[in-house]
């Protein structure tokens, strides 16, 4: 980021650590990419500095696209993008060895994304995970389908990404990490040109194959089943934070730990004191 921002003028509260924890395994070209794209927004803006909103948009900009301002959501889904990005961040903010939560936002991106959940590691990159860690990033993946049930009693196409994520980190830790006792310390799959961006392809027999799909099903629901719980028991912070989020459409995460936090008052106490 150094390298990338020797010729552009930064405002001097710039935070370029900042920065780059928010954007942990980003190659040299997105980083260039994050600081080209913030000095047009200055540009844009009529500044002659870089500024620190400049430069966490511009990280946006690169991971989930240009947000799309003619994108109307109708209320309804509005509010429901609301309720499965607070299930997200909630559960990832109820575990343990969870990174946390940076952003949440409901703008839709040129990506795709109607929102999204930004988390952000505290000491930068991550290289190695535990099997909890895993566990919890699962958990997580689901929290946004599972407060679309809780509250919604139905599901939406929105958890699409999710599950898709959350299918291949269940099967890697069962197939390439050893993370299942009934399997033990065996490797399932075999890697295909791995630097070239290759594929991969299981090497058992059918009927363990079957048995592997068994086991990441059901690793998943667990881990689906722990997060609805998660949801469950802190509904009322749910409703709070999800109606703050509505209303705001972006929050940052000081806000929502602020939100989470805050001890809710008991209305027969104020009762008695209004007494």
């Amino acid at each position: 980021l150094k390298v990338h921002s020797a010729k552009i003028k930064m405002s001097d509260n710039v935070s370029l650590e900042a920065i780059a924890k928010a954007a942990p395994g980003a190659s040299g070209a997105e980083l260039a990419n994050i600081i080209n794209e913030a000095a047009l927004r200055a540009v844009r803006a009529g500044r002659e500095r870089v500024i620190q909103s400049d430069l966490e948009e511009s990280i946006e900009v690169v991971i989930a696209g240009y947000q799309k301002k003619n994108k109307v959501m109708t209320e309804k889904e509005k509010l429901i993008v609301a309720y499965h990005e607070v299930g997200h961040a909630l559960v990832a903010a109820l575990q343990k060895d969870s990174a946390p939560v940076h952003k949440i936002t409901i703008i839709p991106r040129t990506s795709g994304a109607l929102g999204y959940t930004m988390q952000v590691e505290e000491e930068g990159n991550h290289y190695l995970y535990s099997k909890e860690e895993l566990e919890n990033e699962i958990a997580t993946l689901t929290g946004g389908r599972c407060a679309e049930e809780l509250i919604f009693h139905t599901c939406t196409t929105g958890a699409s990404n999710d599950i898709e994520r959350a299918t291949k980190s269940a099967r890697a830790m069962i197939t390439r990490y050893g993370m299942n006792p009934e399997v033990g310390m065996v490797a399932m799959e075999q890697l295909h040109n791995q630097y070239l961006g290759g594929d991969s392809s299981l090497t058992v027999s059918p009927e363990t194959q079957t048995k592997i799909d068994e086991m990441v099903v059901a690793l998943v629901k667990k881990q689906h089943d722990k997060a609805y719980k998660l949801l469950e028991d802190n509904i009322t912070k749910l409703h709070e934070i999800t109606k703050f989020l509505y209303e705001r459409e972006t929050i940052t995460g000081e806000e929502f730990l602020e939100i989470l936090n805050r001890k809710e008052v008991d209305p027969s106490v104020v009762a008695r004191e209004e007494n």
